[in-house]
């Protein structure tokens, strides 16, 4: 992952509404919700939410996809993945930091 990509995704998770936007879909998992359903389980105006899930998709932490006329959203765990390994790649001179324990991984 280039380091640009990196710090876009660190940005877009850098503010408070955003974080947990992201994080109500990394709960929801691969089916995602409608962004009317993610508006009101984080008590958000329609207008704030949208311009904070742009942001999202920007940064390439979420996709979207189009039901109807339903717009829902889901976490992209692959740029999750990818932005964990690009923070940890030779991490402790190759040897562990962490108990594995308490390493989850990002797939639903």
């Amino acid at each position: 992952m280039e380091t640009k990509s990196v710090i876009a995704a660190l940005a877009a998770l850098a503010q408070e509404s955003r974080l947990s936007t992201y994080r109500l879909l990394v709960q929801t998992g691969p089916q995602g919700l409608a962004a009317s359903k993610i508006a009101e389980e984080l008590d958000m105006a329609p207008s704030s939410l949208s311009f904070h899930l742009k942001e999202l998709t920007n940064a390439g932490l979420i996709e979207s996809r189009q039901e109807g006329r339903f717009i829902y959203y889901s976490a992209n765990f692959d740029t999750m993945n990818q932005v964990l390994s690009y923070l940890t790649d030779n991490c402790c001179a190759g040897q562990s930091c962490a108990p594995s324990s308490t390493i989850k991984s990002c797939k639903p």
